[in-house]
């Protein structure tokens, strides 16, 4: 991969000192500054200067000659401004308006471009060009395209989709609720579904030290193991002790999953670290297993208030804002970090690579294998719901409400 910041540099020399040089010294100059830029130097100078990448060897053949015989006399021949070849912009002033058609159909006016539904390379813009009369060298198109202020991009996820008017406030409602909590002294965590993985013998992306030539080799095609199947891990983060705990399951990600992650965390850790504590606080997602409209979601938080016979706080994001949620920030991100590069075999290797990650800030994480089956398709009726013990806060109650342990039955 090229320097961006080396290539920058030169951009800056050369800006600096192009109309200073006639065209021979300019070759020469961008021949040197290839020579000393090392592997890839050609093309790094002819992306920073816009030389063709001819021109700069030509430029390297002419410095290697006279380092053959540096008594030979310099050439005194030099073209005249404006001799050569002509732009093709200059000799096809319509060359431009059509390219840019080609490429931006939305905003050019011509919504039935031929390469609306092709991959726009330079050589496919170059073909179609041609086609219309307007015959051009991909390398030219790719010239034509930067000078134009194009260049080559990828996705960005930025979009969460139409926002609700009360986004901040809900926002502003679950920090106020977090900083009560733990100024009482009571537990807070953030929960979510971590991705889910293929266990076996298959690529994982990142990369990591290994003996020159000696790379983890993995499976050609990501096929699911039927053996093995995947790994569906469920995270619980205690946001004022920096702890985490994840049940990595292997049957389904459902509602009582995700509660039986929580029972699980609150048994091995936090009725450990929170001693007493006389109610708890959920922030979760606006949907998936733990969603603000599941109902199996708030039957299976209704048994675990009642096991832990204390009133459970939860406070849902509003849709399209799950990359806010604490877990994902300060624990998912590290388990991905800490686990990069490795083939994920068997479950026993997740779960330890999961309860190895630490961070500098003091992150420490359990995890366990929970192989109970948990059906898809549970249907909760309105006589099941209604028996919950929950109430809506104020503000949103679809978002925020809490579930009372129920009244044991005489």
């Amino acid at each position: 991969m090229q320097d961006a910041a080396a290539i920058q540099r030169i951009e800056s020399r050369y800006a600096a000192l192009a109309s200073l040089m006639d065209e021979r010294m300019r070759r020469q100059w961008a021949a040197a500054e290839a020579k000393s830029y090392g592997w890839g130097g050609i093309r790094a100078v002819s992306r920073a200067t816009g030389m063709a990448p001819n021109t700069i060897a030509r430029g390297l053949a002419e410095l290697e000659a006279r380092e053959a015989d540096p008594s030979a006399p310099p050439p005194t021949r030099v073209r005249k401004p404006g001799g050569g070849r002509k732009r093709a912009t200059d000799a096809d002033p319509e060359l431009a308006a059509a390219l840019e058609r080609l490429v931006d159909p939305a905003t050019r006016g011509d919504p039935e471009s031929p390469l609306r539904w092709t991959c726009k390379s330079t050589t496919q813009l170059a073909k179609e060009l041609t086609k219309q009369s307007h015959p051009v060298s991909p390398r030219t198109v790719g010239r034509l395209l930067k000078a134009a202020g194009y260049s080559l991009q990828s996705n960005r996820k930025t979009k969460e989709g139409k926002d609700h008017p009360d986004r901040n406030a809900q926002f502003e409602h679950i920090n106020a609720a977090v900083l009560e909590f733990q100024r009482l002294g009571q537990p807070v965590i953030s929960v979510d579904t971590k991705k889910k993985e293929l266990v076996g013998n298959f690529r994982n992306g990142g990369r990591e030290w290994q003996p020159q030539g000696e790379p983890d080799e993995v499976q050609v095609h990501d096929f699911m193991d039927k053996e093995l199947g995947k790994a569906i891990p469920y995270g619980v983060y205690d946001l004022t002790e920096n702890q985490g705990w994840v049940s990595v399951g292997i049957d389904h990600d459902t509602a009582r999953f995700a509660v039986e992650a929580i029972r699980r965390w609150w048994r091995k850790m936090g009725s450990r670290r929170h001693r007493g504590a006389k109610r708890l606080l959920i922030i979760a997602d606006g949907g998936g297993s733990n969603g603000s409209r599941c109902r199996l979601w708030k039957v299976a938080l209704q048994e675990l208030a009642n096991r832990l016979k204390i009133p459970i706080h939860v406070c849902h994001f509003p849709p399209g804002t799950s990359k806010w949620n604490k877990i994902e920030h300060r624990m998912f991100c590290h388990i991905t970090q800490n686990w990069r590069g490795r083939p994920l075999v068997s479950h026993e290797v997740i779960i330890n690579l999961i309860a190895n990650t630490t961070t500098n800030e003091g992150l420490k994480i359990k995890a366990e294998l929970d192989s109970k089956a948990y059906p898809l398709g549970i249907k909760v009726t309105d006589a099941e719901l209604a028996t919950v013990n929950l109430k809506p806060a104020q503000f949103h109650g679809e978002w925020n409400y809490h579930i009372r342990p129920q009244k044991p039955s005489s």
